[in-house]
């Protein structure tokens, strides 16, 4: 036992209590006549006392600055609800953000909400909450625990767990309790919310909704706020503004276009209606039909009024669209190449903008702003190609022009190599479009020799599962995931096929190559070529990836798919090197090594691969090896225990979220998550309600997806030695993250090797195979 940090020294066999005593029966005791307490003489601690201290004192500082917002959180909720301060409900709002049982509410129902939660908890299993045939005083969320639901004569129903609510239903009814309610486990807490206070918010937000209707129907519903307040509102005369709730898209987009100004931008933080409409309307509003509306719009005119009069609203009208269309070209960029219903309406909309002096001026004026946007929203992070001048802007960049990387975006009108695989493992490549279809390509393969009638498309694993493809399947070359290949086979086959040799991954070590390599260096290597496949992803590809390629055709998220599935690949390539690494010694090396490439990562804010990486060691194969862990000195161990916090999934991953409002951009999210946020608001959330399109839940979806282009605010600059990639540059960047690689670590080794090397990471996915090999290595 080492030194207390009073001054206490040590007894042998003795607890601290007794041995705190000891000391004290030893020393004289000094009585200090006005406030009476013993002293005790201190000890000089030892000089590696001091750095042990010292680091468990660091330690100690790092855990408290995790656990504090959590703890503060919890004063928060503890307190009355009218002793809470602006920022605890703040704090307790954000909460609700990622709360299940509440996602279908509004954002000013969950703020109401956050003023009158109430925190309950209770510490022994088995306690009745409440009984059948009570009387309903309470609505509960589960914020940590679960419960039992019993009724008479069922008994248990089901249960419930963190983030699920009961008891709105008689409340809602004003009915008795319908189920008993019993705590399934010790300690849990609920946030309750009384019925008196429950009513009340259900009559202001009543009180708050306008309906507008049209040939007794209602198009429009509206809720009031005060002025200044939130998200998605278009300005309106009074004291008040309006937060558009639901409507129909026609009059969804007649109210943005009302609420365009002159240097409205879909990057305004305070007013995100422009970017919300931008964002998701391809959920409710196709490419075909906006296009459509905003030509009804730039022909239509108003129907009385003096000649001045109708001549100025049709000139505000038509500067209100080109604003509109302007940030639409600049938000999406190239991906309005491949869909030919844009590019008529652009082509369309130019030849009438050329008409009139006006508005070509003011096109002009506009696409110099365009033009950076194209930098962080076309889909490829880099500069824009340059666009060619005529006798006005033109709104696209020429398809022709060459893209300044090799790692820049896929489009949709690309083509990528299908490598499909036959039962004898020969592989033939086509080269089709990203979005084709299942029929397509076997209509391709059906002008290759070798071709039989009948045989279908399957996806294969590296563990021999083979899965069937529909006709109407989409873009499966880049939907394929890690170590998985295409094969056509007869129906009969398919219980017969076996796994290319290549997916089964390698089967020896390349430590040996990572020892040239130093770890801070590493790290630089793997962000480096990250951030080429970050900036490739387009912020609606995490919509249409989320709502599923049978929602929308002609899209691709392959960029997206390009960086979950190297997420995979790097816990994979973890797990593989350990396995891989037959000598005691070395693998210890090689562990510690990962330990401090995820501290590294985690340094340069790649907080993606930084999860993969510690995926990676606790993966079942690596967690066992006991011997091997052992052999980690002490403060490596320490420090492993530091980093695995940031994994902690409790709270929806809180501790990960209050690190990540603390980065400043330049930073590579944990993108896992993300999508996952974006899945709940999604599924949880219905599209239509009462027929309109439910625009709340639009907001909220375009709130999760604006966290890419916050990462993205800043460019990324890599200067490693590696390789030379100006054109990754940015002529107008004013903050860079700086990628540092030292040239004397990596002379001893070819740049070019380590970096493709990097780029084709080899390794086994199957979690038997790894098993088997863990079991080798420590039985």
């Amino acid at each position: 036992m080492g030194s207390w940090p009073w001054g206490w020294g040590s007894i042998p066999g003795a607890k601290p209590w007794e041995s705190a005593r000891c000391c004290w029966m030893k020393v004289p005791s000094v009585m200090d006549r006005d406030t009476q307490f013993y002293r005790f003489p201190g000890l000089e601690p030892e000089p590696a006392g001091v750095h042990e201290l010292e680091e468990e004192l660091v330690e100690a500082l790092a855990l408290l600055s995790q656990r504090g917002p959590d703890a503060l959180l919890t004063v928060a909720l503890r307190k009355p609800p009218g002793q809470r301060t602006d920022e605890e409900l703040d704090l307790i709002f954000e909460e609700l953000l990622h709360v299940k049982a509440v996602a279908h509410l509004s954002n000013s129902v969950k703020r109401e909400l956050a003023a009158v939660l109430l925190f309950e908890p209770h510490s022994k299993a088995g306690t009745v909450l409440f009984s059948q045939g009570d009387k309903g005083t309470s609505w509960y969320i589960i914020w940590k625990g679960s419960v039992n639901v019993v009724t008479h004569g069922k008994g248990l129903v089901t249960t419930l767990h963190e983030g699920d609510d009961f008891g709105q239903l008689a409340l809602v009814n004003d009915a008795p309790r319908a189920a008993t309610i019993i705590l399934r486990e010790d300690n849990c807490h609920f946030l309750r919310v009384d019925k008196q206070d429950f009513n009340r918010i259900i009559k202001d937000v009543e009180a708050k909704t306008m309906r507008l209707e049209e040939h007794g129907k209602v198009v429009l519903v509206l809720e009031r706020s005060s002025q200044g307040s939130g998200p998605s509102r278009p300005p309106t005369p009074g004291r008040n503004r309006y937060t558009v709730m639901s409507g129909t898209p026609e009059k969804i987009l007649e109210l943005l276009l009302e609420a365009m100004r002159p240097d409205s931008s879909a990057h305004d933080p305070t007013e995100t209606f422009l970017s919300d409409f931008l964002l998701t309307h391809s959920v409710f509003m196709p490419n075909a039909q906006l296009c459509a509306a905003l030509l009804h719009h730039f022909h239509a005119e108003p129907a009385g009024g003096s000649e001045q009069e109708c001549s100025t609203y049709v000139c505000n009208r038509r500067q209100q669209i080109l604003r509109l269309v302007s940030q639409w070209v600049a938000l999406y960029g190239p991906m309005l190449h491949t869909d030919p219903v844009a590019t008529s309406f652009l082509q369309k909309l130019s030849d009438l903008v050329s008409k009139d002096a006006r508005l070509s001026n003011l096109l002009r004026e506009q696409w110099p702003e365009r033009r950076r946007h194209h930098r962080l929203e076309n889909g490829c992070g880099n500069a824009s190609p340059q666009i060619k001048a005529r006798h006005m802007p033109v709104w696209l960049p020429s398809q022709d022009e060459p893209l300044p990387s090799s790692n820049c975006a896929i489009r949709a009108g690309d083509k990528v190599p299908y490598d499909i695989c036959r039962p004898d493992h020969s592989v033939l490549t086509l080269q089709l479009p990203v979005t084709a279809s299942v029929r397509e390509v076997m209509a391709a393969l059906a002008q290759e020799d070798g071709w039989t009638k009948g045989q279908v498309l399957v996806k294969v694993n590296s563990a021999g599962d083979a899965v069937g493809l529909q006709p109407d399947a989409r873009g499966v070359a880049t939907s394929l995931g890690l170590n998985e290949r295409l094969f056509v086979v007869n129906p009969q086959e398919v219980h017969e096929l076996t796994p290319h040799p290549e997916q089964l991954g390698p089967s020896v070590s390349s430590a040996e190559g990572l020892d040239l390599v130093s770890t801070k260096d590493l790290a630089g290597q793997l962000t480096d070529h990250d951030w080429s496949l970050f900036n490739s992803i387009h912020q609606v590809e995490l919509i249409h990836y989320v709502l599923g390629p049978q929602h929308l055709r002609d899209v691709t998220t392959a960029n997206l798919e390009r960086f979950m599935r190297r997420f995979n690949e790097l816990q994979y390539w973890v797990a593989t090197e350990l396995c891989l690494c037959s000598v005691p010694s070395l693998r210890a090396q090689l562990l510690r090594k990962f330990i401090k490439l995820a501290a590294h990562l985690k340094e340069q804010k790649n907080l993606n691969s930084f999860f993969a990486v510690m995926f990676g060691l606790s993966n079942s194969a690596i967690s066992r090896l006991a011997h091997t862990w052992e052999r980690l000195p002490h403060k490596v161990r320490k420090l492993y225990s530091a980093l695995e916090r940031l994994l902690d999934p409790s709270w929806n991953h809180r501790v990960y979220r209050v690190a990540l409002t603390k980065l400043s951009p330049p930073v590579i999210p944990f993108m896992p998550l993300l999508l996952k946020d974006m899945t709940f608001i999604h599924e949880g959330n219905h599209t239509l309600v009462e027929n309109l399109i439910n625009f709340e839940k639009m907001r909220m979806m375009a709130r999760a997806v604006r966290m890419l282009h916050h990462c993205r605010s800043h460019s990324n600059v890599p200067l490693s030695p590696l390789r030379s990639r100006v054109s990754h540059l940015h002529e107008d960047s004013q903050a860079a993250r700086i990628s540092t690689c030292s040239e004397q670590s990596l002379s001893t080794r070819s740049p070019a090797g380590t970096w493709a090397s990097l780029q084709q990471l080899k390794v086994i996915d199957n979690q038997r195979e790894l098993s088997r090999l863990s079991r080798e290595l420590e039985p």
